[in-house]
């Protein structure tokens, strides 16, 4: 059965998208059955993998509006080894019309709930404010993996996120949990982000991965060609630590302990955060 995860994180410009298809690309490259969703309308995870979001004839609007099923929708991106659940511009849209509807928040949960046999990993690219959108991400899966840069503006987001994630537990998601912090666009030779990931690892222990990701121009330079920097440049230090990283996913996917347990503690624990 699939393991359900978002990459989430409140604040705007930490590399959601970026951590999302190279993750799945990642993955995909050990032999995983990967599912990418696509729920930000921007629709930017879904042509950094090769699909052209305004040729979609599916995608992840009609999931939710309950006229297509995620087997109908979701295409191979070839070139990358996993399957697209695409977004465009109609998905915009989606907010207002899910408004009315019954059981709005949970219908992507039920829509992959048809499919979690056909792969070992869905991941789902969430936007960075708390929309009907993101809570359909957060209703849907059994933990979030949080992408942030180490810099103090980015504890107060963090903040905003684990605020947010222990809502959800609590009413809607029991079993949802923190995954873990992965740390992005790292650059060692900066003092003040060495300093951030001390107090990171210092409060959070093993729920900050020990995968770095470090900035790097060709991770940067490959959504201009429609593919993860994984795929573009498999020999790019950010390539071989995405590589890395999905390999640690796979490892920690395989020691986690049931869900509802683990959620209860990640919630508590996360609760005093750094600037909470």
């Amino acid at each position: 059965m699939a393991k359900i995860f978002c990459v989430a994180n409140q604040k705007g410009g930490v590399g959601k998208t970026t951590t999302t298809v190279n993750l799945a690309a990642g993955l995909a490259k050990v032999g995983q059955r990967v599912l990418m969703v696509d729920l930000d309308p921007q629709g930017n995870a879904t042509m950094g993998s090769g699909v052209d979001k305004r040729s979609l004839e599916l995608s992840v609007y009609d999931v939710l509006l309950e006229s297509a099923s995620v087997k109908e929708a979701a295409v191979l991106a070839e070139k990358c080894g996993f399957r697209v659940l695409g977004a465009n511009r109609e998905l915009a849209g989606a907010e207002v019309e899910l408004v009315a509807l019954d059981h709005r928040e949970k219908r992507l949960k039920a829509a992959l709930a048809e499919v979690e046999a056909d792969y070992d990993f869905v991941l789902i690219d969430c936007p960075p404010s708390l929309s009907m959108l993101t809570l359909n991400g957060l209703c849907s899966a059994h933990g979030v993996i949080v992408p942030m840069q180490c810099e103090y503006f980015a504890l107060e987001g963090l903040t905003d996120l684990v605020n947010t994630i222990k809502q959800v537990h609590a009413n809607l998601n029991p079993d949802l949990q923190i995954i873990g912090l992965l740390r992005v666009m790292f650059d060692p030779r900066i003092t003040l982000q060495q300093q951030v990931s001390d107090q990171l690892k210092g409060h959070f222990g093993d729920k900050v991965f020990d995968t770095v990701i470090p900035r790097n121009v060709r991770l940067a330079e490959a959504p201009s060609y429609g593919l993860p920097g994984v795929v573009f440049d498999p020999a790019a230090r950010g390539s071989q630590a995405f590589v890395a990283f999905a390999k640690e996913m796979v490892e920690r996917v395989q020691t986690m302990p049931p869900a509802a347990r683990a959620a209860s503690a990640a919630v508590s624990q996360a609760k005093s955060a750094p600037g909470a």
